[in-house]
């Protein structure tokens, strides 16, 4: 972040040239900073979120680990690893995102935003119509809905309750990550975002390290233990 502090911001220039911390900062660095540290904050809960999610992993999987096995064994290797390599492509183009806010280059900045979510939408549509729908065509769903005629195991609704929960959970936060980069791209053609001023893309940009950093984990969790 830059050192300009906010009562010598210049008076011409973009938008994000001419900022001022709020009122109750004492300039724009430490305005950057308690923001970051804020989304640090925020990013903790939701570390704790997916935690719990695991532990409930974990526990289903050491009591049943049979069915674990089954219906992992029922999971498309190829559509995971293809979200997989989507997300990782889309954590690189975010970063370049931030990078090119700093380096105040306007088409750059919007150009990996756009990328981003274009990664982004072809997750949540490879998810829901490649790997949901199949599967509830089939039954192969959690708990009472659950009408696959085909299971080995007795506790395989069990199993589809994980699979459906910790995706849909996950899916959820790629959807909302969505409309923050689609925010960040209105602000970006608006010339808010330079050298100067660039929280906001920043603090998306860890938003979306985390959501992908959980997908690493969910890959290999749900799609390769059988």
């Amino acid at each position: 972040m830059s050192t300009l502090h906010a009562d010598h911001a210049p008076s011409g220039g973009t938008y994000a040239d001419r900022y001022v911390a709020a009122a109750h900062f004492r300039d724009r660095d430490h305005e950057f900073e308690s923001v970051k540290m804020g989304v640090w904050l925020f990013l903790s809960t939701e570390i704790l979120l997916f935690a719990g999610m695991f532990v409930g992993y974990a526990i289903l999987r050491m009591l049943h680990p049979e069915a674990f096995i089954a219906g992992s064994g029922k999971l498309s290797t190829f559509w995971g690893l293809l979200n997989t390599v989507v997300l990782l492509i889309s954590s690189w183009t975010v970063a370049m995102a931030v990078r090119s806010a700093q380096l105040g280059k306007q088409g750059a900045l919007q150009f990996h935003l756009i990328v981003t979510n274009l990664c982004a939408t072809a997750f949540v549509v490879i998810k829901l119509v490649f790997e949901y729908y199949p599967k509830w065509q089939e039954g192969k769903l959690p708990g009472k809905w659950f009408s696959y005629p085909y299971a080995v195991d007795p506790s395989e609704p069990l199993w589809w309750g994980i699979y459906f929960g910790s995706t849909a959970i996950h899916a959820t936060h790629v959807i909302i990550g969505m409309g923050l980069l689609t925010w960040l791209l209105i602000r970006a053609r608006k010339g808010h975002f330079g050298p100067h001023h660039y929280t906001a893309v920043e603090g998306v940009g860890l938003y979306w390290h985390i959501v992908d950093m959980v997908w690493i984990f969910l890959f290999p969790l749900l799609y390769l233990i059988h």
